[in-house]
């Protein structure tokens, strides 16, 4: 048999490069996608060093006929998709409640709740078509808890995971699987730039049970998993990885 097909957004950077790479070693084909073509070209070439069959498409997800173009080159190249990362997505801009605006909002949902979206609606239209596929959301744990100062980025994450729940329900019948990871404190750009200063970073961590910082690696041996046969009976699940930070 040969081997899977995995399509990645958000692949540049933190969770989505590390799933990445997680994938190549597992000896995957791969289509990574991202805004930036310098670091797309770059983490192409990394790849291919570690042996796998990979390339970089340009797109942007909040835009429908881009994300359609990614999922139908990727199988113009490689015949088919056997799983797909969603991975692309924003903190947006923190604050109260009070402070935020019209834009604030679309800049956070555009891009982690309609990429998502939109992303899912065309990779689910060729995994419909074979039959067979699994696709991973990635979500946060504020997925499914609250947070104060960060409730439009909350609430993405919210639709995120109601949204992997109904679309697992909806191709349940035929074949295709779709969860969600849900990561806690992971020590990637995106943490640095949503806590601010160490001091918030170093109290965030503290209330972790393992007593240390996710690293990204963590949260992509979990989506590996989720898009193996190994997990050929788990669909419609929020996967957290969080260090037991959810478990009190």
């Amino acid at each position: 048999m040969s081997s899977p097909v995995i399509l990645i957004t958000g692949a540049l950077t933190g969770i989505g490069r590390a799933t990445a790479i997680a994938f190549a070693e597992t000896g995957a084909r791969l289509v990574v996608s991202g805004r930036r073509e310098a670091e797309g070209k770059a983490l192409e070439k990394e790849l291919r060093e570690l042996g796998a069959d990979a390339h970089f498409f340009q797109a942007d997800v909040r835009r429908d006929e881009e994300v359609a173009n990614l999922v139908d080159q990727t199988v113009a190249r490689f015949g088919r998709l056997d799983a797909a990362v969603n991975n692309a997505g924003t903190e947006g801009q923190p604050g109260a409640v009070t402070s935020q605006t019209a834009e604030s909002y679309a800049a956070t949902f555009d891009t982690n709740v309609l990429g998502t979206l939109l992303s899912m609606k065309h990779e689910l239209r060729v995994m419909l078509a074979q039959k067979s596929g699994s696709v991973v959301n990635v979500s946060s744990t504020y997925g499914h808890e609250g947070a104060a100062f960060a409730s439009v980025y909350v609430g993405s994450k919210h639709a995120v995971e109601g949204m992997t729940k109904s679309a697992a329900l909806e191709v349940a019948s035929t074949g295709v699987r779709v969860n969600a990871v849900a990561p806690g404190p992971t020590d990637t750009g995106m943490l640095d730039r949503f806590t601010g200063t160490p001091e918030n970073k170093a109290a965030l961590v503290s209330r972790v049970p393992l007593g240390r910082i996710g690293k990204p690696s963590d949260v992509a041996h979990a989506i590996v998993f989720l898009a193996s046969d190994s997990a050929s009976f788990v669909t419609g699940q929020i996967v957290t990885v969080d260090g037991g930070k959810t478990a009190g």
